[in-house]
């Protein structure tokens, strides 16, 4: 389904997820602004699922004093992430693998954008578990990723919709549809009210909803 160790599929990575994520730069706006909260100027914040760079870039950008430790499996991706992210220097520090290769911190913040969505139940909470133990105590967390009703008529309305989006953004239909067919099948999807008790389920406290578009959605907690 990623597809995300093929040079090709990456050359276009940033492109397409623009086009299939609704409101995906207001969403890294979000996410740093709940990640600055009460954060010094000189914060060290965790990525997971850094590979690409694109949410490391809004934030480096934005907060000169931060830095940052990004991780994901894929070399491809993070290939990528490190030619982004070149003019932030020392500042960013990107290490290959699952969460467990990231630093001990503890950390200030922590953002899992678009990542959570492509593991299991039990890998999902072996990862927010990891990240909270990182992070130091009232940290925030920020996720986003697909997360939707999972009734049958419901999951099928909500994967016709991202379709719909995709095509309505420049993909060409028959991929946006087909892309919709691969989300629906090979992606073990939760439902928003799993997803939210499994943050409460890793530890984390005031869970709280912020971004919801289409099959996507987004959180806040604290560690």
């Amino acid at each position: 389904m990623t597809g995300f160790d093929d040079p090709a599929t990456v050359s276009r990575y940033a492109q397409g997820t623009v086009q299939r994520v609704p409101g995906l730069s207001a969403l890294h706006r979000m996410a740093l602004l709940l990640l600055g909260e009460g954060a010094a100027r000189d914060a060290a914040m965790l990525v997971v699922g850094a590979g690409g760079g694109m949410e490391i870039d809004v934030f480096a950008r934005a907060r000169p004093g931060w830095s940052f430790d990004g991780v994901d499996p894929s070399a491809e991706m993070l290939s990528l992430a490190s030619d982004v992210l070149a003019p932030f220097g020392e500042r960013v520090r990107l290490h290959e693998g699952l969460v467990d290769v990231a630093p001990e911190g503890p950390f200030d913040g922590s953002a899992c954008l678009l990542t959570l969505h492509f593991v299991d139940r039990e890998e999902r909470l072996r990862t927010l578990r990891e990240i909270r133990r990182r992070l130091k105590p009232g940290a925030p967390l920020v996720v986003a990723h697909h997360s939707f009703p999972q009734g049958e008529n419901e999951r099928s309305l909500w994967l016709s919709r991202y379709a719909a989006f995709a095509a309505a953004s420049g993909i060409l239909a028959a991929n946006a549809e087909n892309g919709a067919v691969a989300l629906g099948e090979r992606l073990p999807l939760l439902s928003p009210e799993e997803d939210e008790a499994l943050i409460a389920e890793a530890g984390f406290a005031d869970v709280s909803l912020f971004y919801a578009a289409f099959t996507f959605r987004g959180w806040v907690a604290r560690a």
